[in-house]
């Protein structure tokens, strides 16, 4: 039997659980079974009586490297709708607070999916990019507003079109995430927080959760439908495959 690429467990303090994304091999990259197994992930902590903050962690040295270079040919060829990859909802709609533990590098898609968490660990060490237009198709997963949660618009704007790799450290002084450590200090931190936190009553995290999120994720909803339309346009250009190949080649 297979070992599973995404799980959920109890973790170390009372009302706190760990969804742990853990494809080594594919360094925790979005294929089809990646995307059933997250979900299912997050439906089990959910179903967990207890929980009250859940904890999004990936690899020590690999968060996520985003849509896998199968799934960008699907979208490409049109065998798989932009709309169809919706994960940022999956966190958004967790009704407890996440905090996403972003100990190894996050990338495109990836780091789109730690900043729908409601609190976010970065390592120093560690690289994070929006490197949607390194392979000439427009940002997705609702980054276009994503990354302004944490950065200014300035810097996010740069980032979205370079498509550069920053590391943590880059992001001292000009961010919003709520701590950025020495990649060893990341999870203990991010547990720490959600201990913090999973002392309240559930119900009230509960209607903090959706009202302080309720702005972005309604700038997920809006920047969604947009973000597939600019999908459409990008994907039908035939440089986008050739692109992707080549990145990929690297």
């Amino acid at each position: 039997m297979s070992t599973p690429l995404c799980v959920f467990e109890p973790g170390p303090h009372e009302g706190v659980g760990v969804v742990r994304m853990q494809d080594a091999a594919g360094k925790n990259a979005m294929t089809e079974r990646f995307v059933h197994e997250f979900v299912a992930a997050f439906r089990a902590a959910e179903a967990w009586a207890p929980l009250r903050v859940l904890v999004l962690q990936g690899l020590p040295d690999m968060f996520s490297t985003g849509a896998h270079v199968g799934m960008l040919r699907d979208l490409v060829g049109g065998r798989v709708a932009p709309s169809d990859i919706l994960l940022p909802k999956v966190v958004f709609d967790c009704p407890v607070p996440v905090v996403a533990a972003m100990e190894g590098h996050a990338i495109g898609g990836g780091l789109a999916l730690g900043l729908c968490a409601d609190m976010v660990v970065i390592a120093r060490e560690s690289r994070y990019g929006a490197t949607f237009m390194n392979m000439g198709f427009t940002p997705g997963m609702g980054m276009t507003r994503l990354l302004t949660h944490v950065l200014s618009p300035a810097l996010a704007h740069e980032l979205l079109f370079t498509g550069e790799l920053k590391r943590g450290s880059f992001f001292d002084g000009k961010s919003g995430f709520n701590a950025i450590l020495p990649r060893a200090e990341v999870l203990p931190a991010a547990l720490d927080l959600a201990a913090r936190v999973a002392d309240k009553p559930r119900v009230s995290l509960e209607m903090l959760k959706r009202t302080l999120s309720l702005p972005r994720r309604q700038a997920f909803e809006h920047t969604h439908t947009i973000e597939s339309l600019m999908h459409r346009v990008s994907f039908a250009s035939p440089e986008v495959l050739a692109r992707i190949e080549d990145v990929h080649a690297e």
